[in-house]
């Protein structure tokens, strides 16, 4: 599948602290150590519909690490799914009427859209579940094969699911005890009441095909893949395991990326499927969460089309820490617009204080567990000194110009 267009990304002088992240599974911001080539997968859209505030601060939080990986000195090799064949699209297409291939293509269109106004550096390889299904195949053949994975006692449909008790550290991921994970579970996507399961948390590997639905052949009856086995087929197939981050929205982290890592450490032994999970926080509108049944999203397209820059939309979204669930507001935006200008209006100027001590402050702040509040502080009081008091040296205002647009996405001009 192909990914959206390359961003450039400007060298900044000099090199900031190792990065430090908060891991989900040890409870503990840590250091990232990673080698030449920093390895990441950020799990991807379900697209069913267009790309919203939540998701963009997702992606904006692993852009981050990117960019600070790449300002460190290192090759970032990132992986990216596209989840385009499941359920939810299938819904929306039916209520539509509207072909579920068509309107997937339709909102992978517009999410390379949005990732590519927002300046997200794009991954590597951006990998669709329907073009992976030759892979998910064999890694269910093998988790049959070890005992991992069950076809249940159903002769119209005998799925394939995954047992719980395969790996025995499982759940170390989400620290989540039983009766949490059988709850969510249930909300989200798990099928804990289906006949024929061993544990009513066992997860679901393969469908059998059904009337209506897309299928494709497999040694052990034709089907389509379960939503977790597709993340660790694509990851397993690019980068390996215990690779360096694993990321996504903080309601991925159970039951989806404690399942993808179980199946991935049942079938490879390794101990850790990411050696960092890292999780953001997620967006709310006014006082209430977003999400699609509540009909609240906030649409980066429709931002965009209403003249809105789409750097304001970044700011607006590091405003708060990225681990802290946290509201979009007018005023939220009405402050990130401010404060682009008047960074802008700084950078404008033909000289102005000393910028080593704040692109020095900048780096530490985004190495530290990527403290975006903290880092925009510091440009802020630089932006002030520079407009209330002016400077003395040329060189300051295109060192601050940039760091904003390597560091944190934001290019130092408007767009013609």
């Amino acid at each position: 599948m192909q990914s959206w267009s390359d961003i450039t990304v400007p060298t900044v002088p000099g090199a900031g602290p190792p990065l430090r992240l908060y891991d989900t599974a040890d409870r503990q911001i840590r250091p990232v150590t990673v080698g030449d080539t920093a390895k990441m997968y950020v799990c991807g859209i379900t697209p069913y519909d267009a790309t919203h505030l939540g998701h963009a601060a997702t992606y904006l939080t692993f852009d981050l690490v990117n960019r600070l990986w790449r300002d460190a000195g290192h090759d970032v090799h990132y992986v990216q799914n596209v989840t385009d064949v499941d359920d939810p699209l299938f819904e929306r297409a039916d209520r539509d009427g509207i072909d579920w291939r068509d309107l997937g293509t339709r909102e992978i269109n517009l999410f390379r859209e949005d990732m590519t106004e927002l300046r997200v550096v794009p991954p590597r390889d951006y990998i669709g579940a329907i073009e992976s299904v030759d892979e998910v195949v064999e890694l269910v053949d093998k988790l049959l094969t070890l005992g991992a994975a069950y076809t249940v006692d159903d002769a119209q449909y005998p799925d394939i699911y995954f047992r719980t008790d395969a790996t025995a550290a499982f759940g170390y991921e989400s620290g989540y005890d039983r009766d949490t994970m059988a709850a969510l579970f249930a909300e989200r996507g798990g099928d804990p009441d289906r006949p024929g399961k061993v544990d009513p948390l066992d997860a679901l590997l393969w469908r059998a095909a059904r009337p209506g639905e897309p299928s494709w052949p497999a040694p052990f009856g034709a089907g389509r893949p379960g939503w977790h086995i597709e993340c660790a087929a694509i990851a397993l197939n690019r980068i390996g395991t215990e690779f360096d981050v694993q990321g996504g929205g903080s309601d991925l982290m159970y039951p989806h990326h404690e399942y993808s890592a179980a199946h991935a450490e049942a079938i490879t032994g390794a101990r850790r499927f990411a050696r960092h999970y890292v999780h953001a926080g997620l967006i709310g509108l006014d006082g209430e969460k977003m999400s699609k049944s509540r009909g609240n999203l906030v649409l980066v397209s429709k931002l965009r089309h209403a003249g809105v820059d789409p750097a304001a939309i970044r700011l607006g979204l590091f405003a708060g820490h990225y681990r802290a669930d946290r509201m979009w507001t007018d005023e939220v935006l009405t402050a990130a617009q401010t404060r682009l200008a008047r960074w802008r209006e700084a950078i404008a100027l033909p000289t102005g204080p000393s910028a080593e001590a704040t692109v020095s402050r900048v780096r530490q702040h985004l190495a530290d567990d990527l403290d975006t509040p903290k880092a925009l502080d510091a440009l802020d009081n630089w932006a002030t000194q520079a407009l209330n008091y002016g400077g003395t040296d040329p060189a300051a205002p295109a060192l601050i110009g940039t760091t904003i647009d390597a560091l944190l996405g934001i290019p130092a001009h408007p767009a013609p």
